[in-house]
């Protein structure tokens, strides 16, 4: 065999998530080349001649594609651990901080807290939304993952939202869809390719019907992917109902961004004839379920499973840990059908978490599994821990018992961006003291306007 030299080899890890099947492979030898895959294969092969400028003895880890997180605010970092005990959506309720009062410096600190937490966890890719996606997406990008953003698209005047006052103004509407334009013209695919823009109205009920069409008239003939919130709440579907007398899902459906380009996160209160929509239309659901069972409800994930619905996965605000993740979303499944069945088990939850996620994104070419041309985005979790052993089963593990803490490695487009669960590109102590002040700020602000 002739010889060959990588720049990275990962040796002795069990590898879950390779090929187009998510196979598990033991005592597996990741060869990487500049910023692909070059090589997957066994340790015995590997021996026979395969060497590398770095090679990283795992002994015994567990590796995985990076994780796709496909539907997430980082700033809202901001409101970790009261906005849970809430009920309701902050946009929408008073006495909190909300999007249109955050400063520049505020959203560039809490973004780089929610994409350090993410990628800490092992997040290769987030999809984010929020306000000063100009100033967060290259803030997030430097930490080294890929960042995909863009400012929240809507007509409605979020400032009167919060006081039960829904007007929708056509000068915020073209305001907003212009900025979200111009920052995919500066932004798609830099950072080397790790960054994207994708078009994203807030919500059916944040956006007139006329507003979404001049959306749909942009991105559909550009092939542009559309990340939305559907049916998230009752009152989004009542407003919905009473301004345009149909369903969120229907409204999409009417001006056409009901395609397999679009994001949608949440779903949980869509009806029977929304999910057949939905399936029929293969839109790709970002499944929010720990965020979702938090305020009491599940979104029918099984329902639209059937259907024919791209599930992929998400923690939406408040926390990043796609592992915890994936362990809400098959128990809540779980819980909808009354049983165990082969239909969902932690294949398939790991599937949203990754390879699922990657085909929201338009990326499953690239990213989403360990394979042979695409991307070197990896995971590497410490598995000599109490709650990890025995080690029968390691996907079982992953998806049952194991935490986004237990990341130690990560590597995006062939780079080690963490190691020995530091991030090396980021001032952890300097983000957190930012992240902190930003949010203490905001919160002083918010109390004082309700007092």
């Amino acid at each position: 065999m002739a010889h060959r030299q990588f720049d990275l080899m990962l040796t002795g890890a069990t590898a879950v998530g390779v090929g187009s099947a998510l196979e598990t492979l033991n005592d597996a030898v990741i060869g990487i080349s500049g910023s692909r895959i070059a090589f997957v294969g066994t340790q015995g092969l590997a021996a026979a001649g395969y060497s590398a400028t770095r090679t990283i003895a795992l002994a015994g880890p567990l590796a995985t594609p990076g994780f796709v997180h496909a539907h997430t605010h980082t700033i809202l970092t901001m409101v970790r651990g009261v906005a849970e005990d809430m009920g309701f959506a902050l946009a929408y309720t008073p006495g909190v901080p909300h999007g249109h009062e955050v400063t520049r410096d505020e959203a560039i600190a809490l973004a780089r807290l929610g994409a350090l937490e993410a990628l800490l966890f092992g997040s290769t890719l987030i999809n984010d939304s929020y306000v000063h996606a100009d100033a967060t997406l290259p803030a997030m990008a430097e930490l080294g993952l890929r960042v995909y953003t863009c400012g929240r698209i809507h007509d409605v005047d979020f400032s009167r939202v919060h006081l039960g006052e829904w007007t929708h103004k056509p000068e915020i509407g073209h305001k907003t869809l212009a900025e979200a334009i111009a920052l995919h013209e500066r932004w798609e695919g830099a950072y080397g390719g790790r960054t994207g823009v994708h078009i994203t109205p807030h919500a059916p009920d944040t956006c007139s019907k006329a507003l979404l069409e001049q959306i749909a008239e942009y991105t559909v003939p550009r092939g542009m992917r559309v990340t939305t919130h559907l049916s998230q709440s009752v009152k989004e579907n009542q407003r919905v109902q009473e301004r345009d007398g149909c369903t969120p899902t229907e409204l999409l459906e009417s001006v056409g961004l009901l395609n397999d380009h679009l994001i949608a996160a949440h779903g949980m209160y869509l009806s029977d004839a929304d999910i057949q929509r939905a399936g029929a239309a293969r839109i790709n659901l970002a499944h929010v379920p720990k965020g979702n069972a938090t305020g009491g409800k599940i979104a029918p994930t099984r329902a639209m499973q059937r259907t024919g619905v791209n599930l992929t996965l998400a923690t939406d605000n408040m926390h990043a840990d796609m592992i915890e993740v994936m362990r809400w979303a098959l128990c809540m499944g779980r819980i909808q059908e009354g049983c165990i069945d082969d239909q969902w088990q932690p294949a398939d939850v790991f599937a949203m978490a990754t390879l699922n996620g990657a085909r929201a994104m338009g990326l499953q070419h690239e990213l989403g599994s360990i394979e042979v041309g695409k991307k070197a985005d990896l995971v590497c979790l410490d598995t000599r821990r109490p709650h990890l052993v025995p080690q029968i089963n390691m996907l079982g593990n992953l998806v049952h018992t194991a935490q986004g803490r237990d990341v130690h490695l990560v590597i995006v487009d062939g780079e080690i961006v963490v190691e020995d669960g530091r991030a090396l590109k980021a001032d952890h102590d300097q983000i957190l003291n930012d992240a902190q002040a930003a949010s203490v700020a905001l919160w002083e602000r918010a109390r004082r306007q309700v007092a």
